[in-house]
């Protein structure tokens, strides 16, 4: 009996055809944030960036790296600034928390303690979960971390946030565990 070549290599093209199409909506890599500093779990490909935030007080800004990527209909991102020390931290990190609440006025955010791995107990670890807001035109769903770290006498402070709603409901949870201070 002889098939014929499209017959005996059609369902080989297919499924290689298949293959090919299919790409995962999460690519997880180990992104190292800062110089021998956190190492996050990105799902995607990131673009890195410097932004001035006003956490100094005053008109003093404080130079904020950033790191992160869109993948199924969220953004990952992790911030990352250095304190000269535990007081400045402490401060800046406050500044921080506020302008993260002004951004989002009248939304409903729950604010929790948080625990991490080696993370400074001061400033200490905290949580925000903004859940999806009812009606059109209010803020994505978002869920963010601030944590820090001492190191070499200065205080890494960090932001890793999820903003927006995923593809996977377990891409949060992978993103923040894979966060790993040294």
């Amino acid at each position: 009996m002889h098939l014929s070549f499209r017959s005996r290599w059609a369902p080989l093209i297919v499924l290689t055809a298949a293959l090919g199409a299919c790409s995962p909506v999460f690519n997880w890599r180990e992104v190292p944030i800062a110089d021998d500093g956190l190492v996050a779990l990105l799902p995607c490909k990131p673009d890195h960036a410097t932004r001035n935030l006003p956490l100094g007080g005053g008109s003093a800004s404080v130079a904020v790296d950033m790191t992160g990527c869109e993948a199924g209909g969220a953004t990952f991102a992790v911030a990352h600034a250095t304190a000269e020390d535990a007081a400045q931290a402490d401060a800046w990190m406050r500044a921080w928390r506020a302008a993260t609440r002004s951004q989002l006025a009248g939304a409903a955010i729950v604010e929790t303690p948080a625990t991490l791995p080696r993370a400074a107990g001061s400033p200490a670890p905290v949580r925000f979960e903004l859940p999806q807001q009812q009606g059109a035109g209010g803020p994505a769903p978002a869920h963010m971390l601030w944590f820090a770290q001492q190191r070499a006498g200065k205080v890494d402070l960090y932001q890793a946030t999820v903003l927006g709603r995923p593809a996977s409901a377990e891409a949060p949870g992978v993103f923040f565990e894979g966060l790993r201070l040294p």
